[in-house]
């Protein structure tokens, strides 16, 4: 029995190759940490006796020559990704008992090469949260410190990784959900660029800005998963046919980075996360990298601009949660109105209730124009200004999140505003469709701090290989 923990596939197929360890050793491996750890509250469901099978295959084409590019690798799902014949819940009572029919587009791709899923995440429920104490199953904790979050909504994932119940796992970013968690976990988060990665398959928050990614423990894995995952999907009209190039890190390459001046400015930055700012821009300077000071003032227009947009395409997605196609019907219900108003009011938590009527409100028509038609004009400048910055520059580089994970039930918990201010460094690659990857930095009372990257779209290869460099900067 293994009693390390892996933190790259390469290491686990080093071992493989020794005879050091086999799938089957993996497998009980992280099926025991995941007993041990399971008052994490991080996955809402381990799939015992499938992990042993598919291991005892893997390990059959593993000596027989014929196992794919994932062979070794165990993943855990965020519960808004299908995975046929498997629940997937999005972490809400209105869809408990929900049983995927088909499989997630960018998971099949996984599967083919022989990845092992080892069960799925919990999350804020349907995805919105920046704390996953959203979830209806409870709230996720993060593993260096049990009183603290982990970050949202892809909490449970990027705890799975963390406490090592598994490899890697994967999230879903609409605003920094993949992201943030990474921050607040020490591992490596990345969002691919709008259309990078087909949508098929993942229950739908805000259509025009979710994506699904990694969360890793090393940036090659990060790569390996996105390898993997991308390219055009016939079930997805988003999806875009540039392919990823294979990853080869290259640390001399030297980058011009411009680093947020509002960000560094910014009131709500605490000044652990702001001292691991400078630190970074100091030790990239040193390297030999161009770093230079950018002003991009919109900042205070970001996280409105954001709220209104995905609070209005939440209204129009969750509307087929109503007790008659999908979702759980109340039994109080005695004709369409009532089966409507109990169903849903019974079903949905208190965040996604909230952001639901918001979206109906700025979409109705005495508030269409000023809200949501302005917004989508704001996006329209972000987006533009965000690429005028990238064409003098490799990188935008920011703080992920503005404080290390806060507590559990703390101010932000219990201040909607406070928790949405969370995702004020995130939002800007979401509303501009752009990639970003959030790397571990230093810590802070043994709390971790991420910084993240954005880049041009299509510019993922790049993206991680500044991660890589980064990387380097802290590798004990």
């Amino acid at each position: 029995m293994i009693g390390k923990k892996y933190s790259s596939l390469s290491q686990i197929r080093v071992d493989i190759r020794a005879g050091k360890t086999s799938c089957v050793e993996l497998a009980e491996y992280y099926l025991k940490t995941n007993h041990e750890k399971k008052h994490l509250n991080a996955l809402l469901e381990v799939y015992e006796k499938e992990v042993r099978k598919k291991a005892v295959e893997i390990d059959k084409k593993i000596k027989n020559g014929t196992a794919g590019k994932l062979a070794g690798m165990f993943l855990a799902i965020k519960d808004n990704i299908c995975f046929n014949n498997h629940k997937v819940s999005a972490s809400s009572k209105i869809i408990e008992n929900y049983e995927a029919v088909y499989t997630a587009t960018a998971l099949e791709r996984l599967l083919v090469e022989d990845v092992i899923v080892i069960g799925r995440c919990n999350c804020d429920e349907f995805a919105m949260g920046a704390s996953n104490e959203n979830s209806a199953y409870g709230v996720v904790k993060n593993a260096a410190d049990e009183t603290k979050v982990p970050g949202g909504s892809s909490g449970g994932s990027a705890v799975a990784v963390q406490a090592d119940l598994c490899l890697a796992a994967l999230g879903s970013d609409t605003g920094g959900s993949i992201r943030q968690p990474a921050s607040f976990t020490g591992t490596v988060g990345l969002k691919p660029s709008y259309g990078r990665v087909s949508r098929w398959g993942l229950l739908a928050y805000a259509s025009s800005f979710d994506q699904i990614g990694p969360i890793t423990g090393s940036v090659e894995d990060s790569a390996r998963i996105l390898e993997i995952m991308a390219g055009k999907d016939a079930n997805d009209a988003t999806s875009s046919p540039v392919k990823v190039a294979e990853f080869t890190p290259n640390q001399e390459k030297k980058y011009t980075i411009s680093y947020s001046k509002e960000a560094l400015e910014s009131k709500a930055l605490a000044n652990d996360v702001k001292a691991a700012y400078v630190e970074l821009i100091e030790m990239l300077k040193a390297k030999g990298h161009k770093v230079q000071e950018q002003s991009f003032p919109y900042l205070d227009y970001m996280v409105p601009c954001y709220y209104v947009l995905t609070t209005a395409e939440a209204s129009s997605n969750l509307s087929r949660y109503s007790g008659i196609l999908y979702g759980e019907r109340s039994k109080e219900s005695h004709d369409i109105e009532s089966t409507f108003k109990k169903s849903r009011t019974k079903g949905f938590g208190e965040e996604v209730k909230r952001r639901i009527m918001t979206g109906t409100f700025v979409l109705s028509a005495d508030y269409y124009e000023a809200y949501y038609s302005k917004a989508q004009k704001v996006r329209r400048i972000i987006k533009e200004e965000s690429e005028k910055i990238l064409e003098n520059c490799d990188f935008f580089l920011c703080p992920t999140a503005p404080s290390t994970a806060f507590d559990i039930g703390g101010e932000k918990s219990k201040d909607p505003i406070l928790m949405y201010l969370a995702d004020i460094f995130t939002v800007q690659a979401s509303l501009a469709g752009l990639p970003a990857i959030s790397v571990p930095t230093k810590k802070s009372n043994n709390l971790s701090i991420g910084m993240q990257f954005m880049a041009n779209s299509f510019q993922e290869i790049e993206l991680l290989n500044i991660a890589s460099i980064v990387e380097s900067f802290y590798e004990d």
